[in-house]
């Protein structure tokens, strides 16, 4: 588990960290709700990544590619990919 990992898992949910490349990790996020389409079993989604040397998160493209540099701050309990907003749906938010 990473220590300095800010987000609780939302209800029915737990994170899972895994060693990707060396000083990084992958971070899951588990839903513990049972689907038919996978014979009951929970499911789980890639959150993002965590360099610990650098100390820093990426959001993800897909499970196996890093993405951009994102601030924490800027991430949710349930990924760590950001929302892209053209300046209309922006005013709306």
């Amino acid at each position: 588990m990473i220590s300095e990992f800010p987000h609780k898992a939302p209800k029915g949910y737990s994170y899972e960290f895994e060693e990707f490349k060396r000083n990084t990790v992958s971070i899951w996020i588990r839903n513990s709700t049972t689907f038919d389409y996978n014979l009951g079993k929970s499911v789980r989604s890639i959150w993002g990544f965590y360099d610990s040397k650098k100390r820093i998160y990426y959001a993800p493209i897909n499970s196996k590619t890093i993405g951009n540099v994102v601030s924490i701050d800027n991430t949710t309990p349930y990924s760590a990919m950001q929302i892209k907003q053209t300046p209309l749906t922006a005013a709306f938010v």
